[in-house]
């Protein structure tokens, strides 16, 4: 009798486990095909496709749109989107490599890597966070234009996204223009 009892907790906890397992992998594979789905809108420069995925995001909408418009406007192109994975069952994150306008008029050949931490429940994105990779030099002149060139950048942190968004940025590549331009001068 006890064997008959042990075998069928070993036979329930089993079939438990391997069901608890496939939904886990489902929830993960279902999380990164929404994060790619993510990384398209964001990267086809569709405000309204990426909206609509972020829907759900409240805290996270606006900056998201406001980088999105930003990255549009400093013609970001994306080099490498290859290497995301799964953190946990609720966060997926993307690296995504790319080549920019600000490197450019740092004089700087560097392409920089922004990682987008994207927080999902039920199929849903509920929060997305971004981190860069930028070079100290990228800080360094954009701290010069806020100090020197502030009429170049008041847009900054202006609305959602939008005319504020490329306002900012082409303001941040005339100001990053004029700062490599004064190391050089600086130099000779």
């Amino acid at each position: 009798m006890r064997f008959r009892q042990l075998f069928a907790f070993l036979l329930f906890s089993l079939i438990t486990v391997s069901t608890s397992t496939a939904q886990n992998d489902n929830t993960q594979v279902n999380n990164l095909a929404i994060g790619n789905k993510f990384i398209d809108a964001f990267y086809s420069f569709n405000k309204d496709s990426l909206q609509t995925l972020v829907s759900s995001a409240q805290k996270s909408q606006s900056g998201i749109l406001f980088y999105q418009k930003w990255a549009e406007c400093a013609n970001y192109k994306v080099i490498d989107r290859t290497h995301y994975f799964v953190k946990n069952d609720s966060t997926v994150i993307f690296p995504v490599t790319v080549k920019d306008d600000l490197m450019s008029a740092l004089a700087i050949d560097f392409n920089v890597t922004d990682t987008f931490h994207i927080l999902l429940r039920n199929r849903k994105i509920v929060s997305v966070t971004t981190s860069s990779n930028d070079v100290a030099e990228y800080y360094k002149a954009k701290e010069w234009v806020n100090k020197n060139r502030p009429d170049l950048v008041v847009s900054c942190g202006l609305g959602v996204g939008g005319s504020a968004a490329c306002e900012c940025v082409l303001g941040m590549l005339k100001g990053f223009s004029e700062y490599t331009e004064n190391k050089k001068q600086a130099k000779h």
